[in-house]
């Protein structure tokens, strides 16, 4: 199979194309290397690796054209500065339409999206969040032009599966709690954490599902990648804790929420778990250790968020 992934070289496209060149697949990736590393994809005889914008329409086209996929993995989004909304326009919403109509041009299969639970709103209205969940991608830029990416995929008509996700973890994610955990801790300084839960699945959980999409396998349309249950963000760290090896002298601080920040975003996983025959199966002791394990290794040069941080 010919296979194009775009913001292949970052947390979840490369381990993705690691995958997918195991299997024996000629992959193309595309990414900028404005939050993907350039060591998260070794040397391999079947990967090329294309630097540019998906903004970037002459790039866009000449590489679809040139390359000629069977299938697409759109996985580059901007999510690095929330306040950059031009760039998560330019990335999020006019990158997925030329992405999508190039994918169309060349005679794509099937086009396979990443969205965020962020369209259902930073306070959803149930939990956990089925797929019947209204979409309000209104609490930050990032979820806005996802979701923007998100409609006019599904706008082309052509076959594709948009998987929006639970919050992903694991080795090379550079998002998030976990590795700001890492780096603070190894550093020496404090950390604290919100009373809010999340749903955390590992990673290659996660790319257990996208590889038998890549395959053929599930029906067109919305899924939700998710482990089905949630945990307390002081259960990250704690576990995170445990993986180092290290002792604190004193207890975590745990900061009340925000009064607009959802105290749980669970996403409803049974459609995955039917058409994928799925289930996540990580515990979140192993997948962290796993995930220390890389960091202690490759080192974390920055970490990123799509959300206003919280005062420190």
């Amino acid at each position: 199979m010919r296979l194009l992934i775009t913001g292949g070289s970052g947390f979840i496209g490369s381990h993705l194309a690691d995958a997918r060149l195991a299997k024996g697949d000629d992959v193309l990736v595309i990414d900028n290397f404005e939050t993907g590393r350039r060591d998260n994809l070794a040397p391999h005889p079947r990967l090329e690796v294309v630097e540019g914008s998906i903004a970037d329409a002459a790039l866009v086209a000449e590489t679809f054209e040139r390359f000629r996929p069977d299938v697409v993995v759109h996985a580059a989004a901007s999510y690095k500065d929330p306040e950059n909304w031009a760039e998560d326009a330019d990335t999020n919403v006019r990158g997925s339409a030329l992405v999508t109509q190039a994918a169309q041009r060349v005679g794509a299969r099937r086009l396979i999206y990443f969205q965020t639970a962020l369209c259902y709103g930073l306070v959803p209205l149930e939990q956990p969040i089925t797929l019947s969940h209204p979409i309000r991608p209104d609490g930050s830029s990032y979820a806005i032009s996802k979701t923007a990416g998100e409609q006019y995929i599904a706008l082309s008509g052509m076959e594709f599966l948009s998987f929006r996700l639970a919050n992903a973890y694991g080795p090379r994610n550079i998002s998030g709690p976990l590795p700001t955990f890492f780096q603070r801790l190894t550093e020496g300084k404090k950390c604290f954490v919100m009373d809010t839960r999340r749903d955390f699945v590992y990673v290659a959980d996660l790319i257990q599902v996208v590889d038998r999409a890549i395959d053929g396998q599930g029906a067109p349309g919305y899924y939700h990648i998710s482990s089905g249950g949630d945990y307390a963000i002081a259960e990250l760290f704690e576990a995170t804790v445990r993986a180092l090896g290290v002792t604190l002298d004193e207890e975590v601080e745990v900061r009340p929420r925000n009064p607009d920040d959802a105290f749980t975003i669970l996403l409803d996983p049974s459609k995955t778990n039917e058409q994928f025959a799925w289930k996540a199966s990580t515990p979140l002791d192993e997948g962290v250790a796993r995930a220390i394990d890389y960091y202690r290794e490759f080192g974390i040069q920055e970490t990123f968020t799509h959300l206003k941080l919280a005062s420190e």
